[in-house]
């Protein structure tokens, strides 16, 4: 069976490079067959030079979730890993056109995936002269997520750390899914404990200070 683990989050967030990054790893160190599925949202802002209207909003959202239905049906595909899904996009919807009518359907389909990573706000915003307006942006979509999902009842595990260790995060959340370990010698899996989860807390600073106590080992 394929897993499909969703990676959300607002702009400048990581969710493309962590993306890459564990596609590629999954495949080359894991042997995992993989499938990477991209930002549909970004390829279409790209295309048209400028980002969605009210109207075009649910056909980029339909389109994200077919693509990654596309690949999760793909022989041999073990995990596909998408670089965001509808929710996203529903997302953007709810906030700059205060329009929140293609968050249930999104939902729905965020509630079918076998996972779901939320990026955590502990990178630094960087500015994009197309398409990221401001770190005030990031943090509405990520509050936006973080109610939906669990306003839905939708488990999510959220992911901090830079390079590496954001890349280590995910595949110990990965590896617990599919049962085995993708950390070389990491603890949490071979004494048998699930990664920490603070799916519950709606409060990123407080959520990143328990990671580096409980992950990192910090006081």
């Amino acid at each position: 069976m394929t897993l499909t683990v969703t990676l959300l989050g607002g702009e400048s967030t990581g969710k493309s490079s962590l993306a890459h990054a564990l596609q590629a790893h999954l495949e080359q160190a894991d042997g995992l067959r993989s499938r990477l599925v991209p930002e549909h949202l970004r390829q279409w802002c790209e295309a048209k030079g400028r980002a969605p209207r009210a109207d075009e909003q649910q056909g980029v959202a339909a389109e994200q979730t077919r693509l990654i239905h596309a690949a999760a049906q793909a022989p041999g595909v073990q995990v596909v890993v998408a670089d965001t899904t509808a929710l996203v996009v529903a997302a953007y919807s709810a906030h700059y056109f205060n329009d929140r009518s293609l968050l249930p359907e999104a939902l729905d389909d965020q509630r079918n995936f076998g996972l779901t990573l939320l990026m955590g706000l502990d990178l630094p915003w960087r500015a994009d002269s197309l398409f990221r307006e401001s770190v005030a942006v990031r943090d509405t979509i990520d509050t936006i997520l973080r109610h939906e999902l669990q306003a839905a009842q939708i488990p999510f595990q959220t992911i901090y750390g830079h390079g590496p260790d954001r890349l280590k995060q995910a595949l110990r959340t990965v590896g617990s899914r599919l049962g085995r370990a993708l950390v070389p010698g990491d603890p949490n899996l071979s004494e048998g404990r699930v990664p920490w989860n603070c799916e519950k807390c709606s409060d990123p600073a407080c959520e990143h200070r328990l990671f580096t106590r409980l992950v990192r080992g910090t006081p």
